[in-house]
This record gives C-alpha cells, sequence and structure tokens, in this order.
C-alpha cells in the first residue's frame, strides 16, 4: 500500500508557474511508476505525464510537452510536476498516481486504469 498526498496548486495568471509535489508513504517509492492526471469541470479524467519507475523513461501528453516536466527524487519519495508557460486550459484539479505495473511501452501510461493509487488532488487555476 502507499499513500500519496499532492501539494502546491493555487492560482496562477496564464504565463505563470506552478511546481506540483507528490509525498509518497508506505511503500519503496522507487519500486512505483507515477503519474500526472487532471480534470477539469464537466470533463473526462485526463492524462498529463509519468514516470516510469526504472530506466528514467517519461511520457508525456500533447498537450504539455515542451512546457510541464515531471520529474522524482528518490530519496525524498516525492514526484513533482513542474507546469510552466500556464495557459486557462490548463485550469484543472491535478492528481498524482502511483503503480507497480511495467510496461515497456510508456504509452501503456497514459491509461489511468493501470494506476492502483491515487492521491486526494490540487486545485490548480489558471487566470486569463
Amino acid at each position: 500500500q502507499v499513500q500519496l498526498v499532492e501539494s502546491g496548486g493555487g492560482l496562477v495568471q496564464a504565463g505563470g508557474s506552478l511546481r506540483l509535489s507528490c509525498a509518497a508513504s508506505g511503500q519503496t517509492f522507487s519500486s512505483y511508476t507515477m503519474g500526472w492526471f487532471r480534470q477539469a469541470p464537466g470533463k473526462e479524467r485526463e492524462f498529463v505525464a509519468a514516470f516510469r519507475r526504472s530506466g528514467g523513461s517519461t511520457v508525456y501528453a500533447d498537450s504539455v510537452k515542451g512546457r510541464f516536466t515531471i520529474s522524482r527524487d528518490n530519496a525524498k519519495n516525492t514526484a513533482y510536476l513542474q507546469m510552466n508557460s500556464l495557459k486557462p486550459e490548463d485550469t484543472a484539479v491535478y492528481y498524482c498516481a502511483a503503480t507497480r505495473k511495467y510496461y515497456s511501452s510508456t504509452t501503456m501510461y497514459t491509461e489511468p486504469s493501470i494506476y492502483d493509487y491515487w492521491g486526494q488532488g490540487t486545485q490548480v487555476t489558471v487566470s486569463s
């Protein structure tokens, strides 16, 4: 079992930056692939980024490539999502997720159903 707690959300003007954190506890952090998802009002849950548990492979949604960066600090049991050049379309509740499942294709990690653990979410609001 692993518990995930997101933090770092808030209100920011378009073009600004935020860094989200996801603190994990309960299991060996390095054994988990970490993912970030978001859900805007009236929309389905949307994949944002993932960092596979081995090899350092990452995958991003096309909508955030070049603007967002996923990283992790295994010593701190924490995953991060650095969000730059924020747009109003980025407004959503952001969730971190974890899974021990391994897939050679990182595309598999864009599917929310493969994740076993989820945080409570943190609100990101980007004003125009």
